[in-house]
């Protein structure tokens, strides 16, 4: 019978994103060559951490509170969270190499030194994040996926958001913000099965940015292709 795990000791996990776009700028290729391991938050890959053991976030951040983002796109919102935040520690995950080269020159020019980067899939760093350990998490702008019989792929599936609920503190914020009307859907259905509750208070709460948000080039482009942005709010129970 085929295994049901890699040659490494990884479980065979699907991964229907892309790891690399166009060919990097060679500004890009020097930031990864010469930031990104520095940037790492720890033995993440199973490569390193076949056992699986928990990395060290005291020794990342000290007491601060930690904060997640799950594909972080170009960097744009994680960077301004850790400038506006610099009591706040931030682990990124991002599998597209492109968009982890351009995070990382804007670490450079904003000078942040409270973000952690991990160059992968988020399913990996649950495996090694403790239990009740972040503070916040988001998701923006993940990818749609709008075919119904892609649905599986999206991240507020039970092989996401169980994992998810396991690493959250009690209490923690999750925001999501999505241009996809049937991602919302999705969404509003999913999450609350797995100890959330939708902090909206009116159906135009979920229509509204917060009050610390900074408009992406994901945003951006829903805008000019004419699709409304909503946003969404939850907290851990």
């Amino acid at each position: 019978m085929p295994s049901d795990k890699h040659p490494s000791g990884a479980p065979w996990r699907n991964f229907y994103g892309r790891f690399k776009g166009k060919g990097l700028r060679k500004s890009q290729e020097e930031f990864l060559d010469a930031d990104l391991e520095k940037l790492a938050p720890g033995k993440v890959d199973w490569e390193s951490n076949p056992d699986r053991e928990k990395i060290d976030l005291k020794g990342l951040f000290g007491e601060r509170d930690i904060w997640l983002e799950v594909g972080f796109g170009g960097g744009e919102h994680m960077v301004h969270q850790a400038v506006s935040n610099p009591d706040v520690g931030i682990i990124g995950c991002e599998p597209y190499i492109n968009g982890v080269a351009m995070l990382l020159g804007k670490i450079r020019d904003a000078g942040a030194d409270n973000i952690r980067v991990h160059p992968g899939d988020v399913r990996d760093m649950f495996d090694v994040l403790p239990d009740q350990s972040i503070a916040r998490a988001f998701l923006l702008y993940p990818d749609p996926w709008p075919k119904k019989r892609h649905h599986r792929r999206r991240f507020v599936t039970p092989e996401h958001l169980e994992p998810l609920a396991r690493v959250l503190k009690p209490g923690a914020i999750f925001r999501v913000a999505t241009d996809i009307p049937d991602y919302v859907r999705q969404t509003l259905e999913q999450v609350p099965r797995h100890g959330f509750e939708w902090l909206a208070e009116a159906p135009a709460d979920w229509r509204e940015p917060w009050g610390d948000w900074i408009s992406t080039r994901y945003e951006q482009k829903a805008f000019r292709e004419g699709r409304t942005p909503h946003y969404l709010t939850f907290r851990k129970t």
